[in-house]
């Protein structure tokens, strides 16, 4: 993580110089997965894990998007590649409201599939990205690039959920 020492800068992936080697769409992709996990471990830090499966106001609990985030990354690539999903994959989402995990339990969760779909991303990115793919039993139309795009959109929109959530807890502590 970038913020590992206090005494250099924080400088935001997209800024960093890494990836090169990737098109800029791939690159962008990657770079939003860094930024996630970045932000998640920052925000989550020092929550306990009663606090992670805590529903505070009656907002989703940050354990339900970390669960979300980790599981919805392989299951929007696998539509990028052209694949349907598997009974496992279903099965999960199925199971993304509950669980026991601990913080650390689901960080790592979180950082499995990023590794992996950084192999995943890096193969798509020369692909041409005006593909057809069908997400789902109906085939809704999207492409190539538009599941690329969406697997950084999707992280980051449940990333802000995570650090909102996160700060109404710590607010709440009182």
């Amino acid at each position: 993580m970038s913020t590992a020492n206090a005494s250099v800068p924080y400088v935001e992936p997209w800024m960093s110089g890494t990836h090169t080697d990737v098109s800029a769409v791939g690159r962008a992709v990657l770079h939003a997965l860094d930024l996630a996990l970045d932000d998640l471990t920052k925000w989550t830090e020092g929550l306990t894990d009663a606090e992670v499966h805590s529903r505070p106001l009656g907002l989703p609990a940050v354990a339900f998007h970390l669960r979300h985030i980790a599981r919805s990354v392989d299951r929007i690539l696998n539509y990028a590649e052209g694949n349907p999903l598997s009974a496992e994959q279903l099965a999960a989402l199925k199971a993304e409201q509950v669980g026991e995990e601990s913080l650390a339990e689901l960080l790592a969760e979180v950082e499995a599939p990023f590794s992996n779909a950084a192999a995943r991303v890096r193969v798509l990115a020369t692909a041409n990205l005006e593909t057809f793919r069908g997400v789902g039993r109906k085939q809704l139309p999207t492409t190539i690039g538009g599941a690329l795009i969406h697997v950084a959109d999707h992280t980051q929109r449940h990333v802000g959920q995570v650090v909102t959530t996160a700060k109404v807890v710590v607010a709440l502590r009182g």
